[in-house]
């Protein structure tokens, strides 16, 4: 596989049980490409993202994420893959006892970066997110679209070879929503990072090339 991809399956089939939700897809995603996938609730969407963080095992078929096989990649490689992504969760899952800035810099207390380091680079992002001012407040003093602002920017702490987005603006005001989008779009272009976001609607401005995929009848579609 080429170092350039760092999404790839083949005759993917993701379940639950005995019930297939995607059954035989094949894709390949490349470095700094920006993805959305698209689809009917209930259609698989989320199932796909939980699979690339290594949430759900292929049922068969293969899936390699970061040149690591996700079906039989070991705890202590998945732990390790996972400090390398950035994952920006629907429901926020931000840690309320903590201030802004301590949940921005979570991935870097737990890899042991310096108390420098991180305020460095909580207040660089909080800025990107315009939350400076928030910085020593806690997740309940804020609005629903500020609370996603800071899970963005949590996910973008530890500069993820691939960001991971579930419904990221699913809930938020508009200027939420174009804050969340200018910053993939920034992260995408500006660091080569890839992103793939989860979402039931594609902005409809949006100002750098993407790829759409749709997932339908338990299959996984590019749409051009």
């Amino acid at each position: 596989m080429s170092k350039n991809v760092v999404v790839s399956a083949s005759n993917l089939t993701l379940s639950y049980g005995q019930t297939d939700i995607i059954k035989d897809a094949s894709f390949s995603i490349k470095k700094g490409e920006f993805i959305f996938i698209t689809g009917p609730s209930g259609s698989g969407k989320s199932t796909l993202l939980k699979s690339l963080y290594g949430q759900i095992k292929p049922t068969d078929g293969t899936l390699i994420v970061g040149g690591l096989d996700m079906e039989k990649i070991s705890y202590s490689k998945l732990q390790e893959l996972r400090t390398h992504l950035g994952i920006v969760f629907q429901d926020y899952k931000l840690i309320n006892e903590w201030t802004v800035s301590k949940n921005v810099v979570l991935p870097l207390i737990i890899a042991g970066y310096s108390m420098e380091v991180q305020m460095t680079q909580a207040k660089r992002l909080l800025n990107h997110v315009k939350l400076s001012d928030h910085i020593d407040k806690y997740p309940l003093e804020l609005s629903g679209g500020e609370q996603q602002r800071v899970g963005v920017a949590r996910a973008m702490s530890k500069n993820p070879f691939l960001i991971l987005a579930d419904e990221p603006t699913g809930n938020l005001d508009d200027y939420s929503s174009n804050v969340i989008w200018d910053l993939m779009e920034n992260a995408c272009q500006q660091l080569d990072t890839t992103v793939l976001v989860v979402t039931h609607r594609i902005p409809a401005v949006f100002s750098i090339p993407y790829r759409h995929f749709i997932i339908e009848n338990k299959g996984v579609y590019e749409v051009h």
